[in-house]
């Protein structure tokens, strides 16, 4: 459908309103869900990390309470003041130590640096203690600042630099409390306390808030290390991404979200005893608006059904407004092929209605002011064409069947099949006079057959090749208007001492409304003389009776389609393009440089739906 046609114009303003209001509510409909659910998600997963916070502030005011127990066991205080070097200090200190390891669950290791008599002491998983002469503490463990206690972020577990074989020891992740036991009240150290603590203990709360499969959950300590991730290979190393340096690193709220990266932030800060840690929650935009998403979905195809229903509504209004407009656009195409006899039926009492009675009467007027020696006239010059289109060369036909008969008589093979086939379609093509006007296929069609035929005549000594566009094939064109060009090939440029002969045929469209006919072949050239006679001859081949007749009758007479007849002379052939074609088809010859002829024809292109 075109732009221009009322019809387009009326579907097209009537779907557009339409549209518009739904994409609209659509996208207001979409942009509430979405806002709706961004606050309650951001307010629900606020309070579930506060939660969080909550938990692993108990978890590590838990820790620090079994690292002040040393301050509270005076036995094991005491041994640490005075220094110990004999079995029951050894047992007493043991116990405390396992003490610590067992008051809580994913306890891994506990160290004891005592400064007095330089000894390192481990428990490992409640295993046998194991103790050394160590020169000095374990650098994490020998705080030196003036806060008394440290959380050291994930790492691995280590031997806290003793070095004889621990045989029942396995490195895993873990965090790690440090005090520093001192002289009360004074800051004098009098030891080291290390506890290892495993990531599971870490692992039991933070797993409680997120969806492991959908959501990502960060711990990070104040040098921007990740205490905790789903990738265990990123724990303990810094985390270099842009959202937490750009706006959680610097920030000063304890609580906060942004957006970034098609991600939902949410974090809070967890300020307990000797560490800064934050809580980061990333929430991916398409897991969070997963519910507005199916409502969308649930909504589109609504709007599809709903879409289809108007467009077919639509569309069956706008034909049945439109359809008499197209009916009478029917009527004046067939008056302008030339039909002016065309049965014009009543289309209805409204405006259109009016205007095709109106046209209806106009036609009959018309058909009735033509005069009859007009029609006769017409009639005499329609005899004429059908006269000149059945003429078809005696000697052609005597030297076709003289060559089919010898064929059967000496070869006795299929191939004559093909020959009298050939013949035969020839034949019908030319005995049926009552189309004066056929497609560009039927025409291709009938010069095949000819060329089939010559081929056998002249032993292959030629090639043919045909190009058409495709959507040319219907055109229409005037019958028995190509065989003749064809033929004036043989008659007068066709050389029987060459093996190469050749003719091609090439359909193209110059402009969307005419199309070119070339015929070129490599025989002889026409002299210089006799071309420009002949280019002559085609500009007078217009008579001025063919004129007036044209004028009179006008361009969309019957005789414009409906003429027949066929000439062999480039002159003949002209003047029926002319008399079928209008005055505006053109047949110009020419010599090629490398030898031979092209005739090139130029006509209107006309198919069948414009032509009923």
């Amino acid at each position: 459908m075109k732009w221009t046609s009322i019809r387009t114009k009326l579907i097209v303003f009537l779907l557009m309103p339409t549209l518009i209001c739904i994409m609209a509510t659509m996208y207001v409909s979409y942009s509430h869900t979405t806002k709706s659910l961004r606050d309650r998600a951001v307010d629900e997963n606020k309070n579930l990390l506060y939660q969080g916070y909550k938990n692993i502030n108990s978890l590590l005011q838990e820790i620090n309470r079994l690292s002040l127990n040393v301050y509270s066991d005076g036995d094991f205080y005491r041994l640490l003041e005075a220094g110990y070097d004999d079995l029951s200090s050894d047992i007493a200190i043991y116990n405390s130590l396992s003490y610590i390891s067992t008051s809580l669950p994913h306890l891994s290791q506990v160290y004891l640096y005592s400064v007095k008599d330089s000894k390192a002491t481990l428990i490992t998983d409640n295993t046998t203690p194991k103790r050394w002469l160590a020169a000095a503490p374990y650098h994490q463990s020998s705080l030196s600042g003036s806060s008394p206690v440290s959380v050291q972020s994930t790492h691995l577990s280590n031997a806290y630099g003793l070095r004889l074989p621990l045989t029942q020891f396995i490195p895993e992740p873990v965090f790690t409390l440090h005090r520093r036991i001192e002289r009360v009240p004074t800051s004098q150290a009098l030891g080291y306390l290390s506890i290892d603590v495993k990531l599971a203990a870490l692992s039991e709360i933070v797993d409680q808030l997120y969806e492991q499969d959908q959501e990502n959950l960060y711990l990070v300590d104040s040098s921007g290390r990740l205490v905790y991730s789903q990738t265990t290979g990123l724990l303990g190393k810094p985390l270099n991404a842009d959202w937490y340096n750009n706006q959680i690193a610097d920030s000063t709220q304890r609580q906060g979200y942004f957006e970034q990266d098609s991600s939902v932030f949410i974090y809070q800060k967890i300020d307990s005893i000797g560490l800064g840690w934050t809580l980061v929650k990333q929430i991916p935009v398409s897991y969070l608006f997963r519910e507005a998403k199916e409502a969308a979905a649930i909504n589109l195809l609504l709007l599809a059904l709903l879409l289809v229903t108007i467009i077919v509504l639509t569309i069956l209004v706008a034909f049945r407004i439109t359809a008499p407009i197209k009916q009478l656009t029917r009527y004046m195409n067939q008056v302008q092929t030339g039909n002016l006899n065309i049965e014009i039926r009543p289309a209805g009492n409204d405006e259109i209605g009016v205007v095709t009675e109106h046209f209806r009467s106009m036609m009959d007027t018309i058909n009735n002011l033509i005069l009859r020696e007009y029609r006769l006239e017409l009639a005499s010059r329609t005899n004429e064409l059908r006269a000149l289109q059945s003429q078809i060369n005696p000697h052609f036909l005597n030297n076709t069947l003289q060559i089919i008969g010898t064929l059967a008589l000496e070869l006795k093979v299929p191939q004559i099949y093909g020959l009298l086939s050939a013949l035969a379609k020839m034949m019908r093509y030319s005995m049926y006079n009552d189309e004066k006007v056929v497609t560009v296929q039927n025409e291709l069609d009938h010069v095949k057959a000819y060329i089939q035929l010559q081929k056998e005549r002249f032993e292959n000594k030629f090639s043919f090749s045909c190009e058409v566009e495709e959507p040319l094939l219907q055109a229409l064109m005037p019958k028995m208007i190509l065989q003749p060009i064809v033929e004036n090939y043989f008659k007068h440029g066709f050389q029987l001492d060459r093996q190469d002969g050749y003719i091609e045929i090439n359909v193209a469209g110059v402009t969307p409304e005419r199309m070119e006919i070339s015929i070129a072949n490599n025989g002889l050239p026409i002299p210089a003389g006799r071309l420009e006679a002949l280019r002559k001859e085609l500009e007078q081949s217009s008579t001025a009776e063919e004129r007036e007749l044209l004028q009179n009758a006008g361009q969309n007479s019957p005789i414009r389609r409906d003429a027949p007849g066929a000439g062999i002379g480039l002159g003949n052939v002209l003047g029926r393009l002319r008399l079928v074609c209008g005055d505006n088809a053109l047949l110009t010859v020419d010599n090629l440089k490398a030898g031979g002829v092209i005739i090139r024809l130029e006509i209107d292109i006309v198919v069948e739906s414009e032509r009923i």
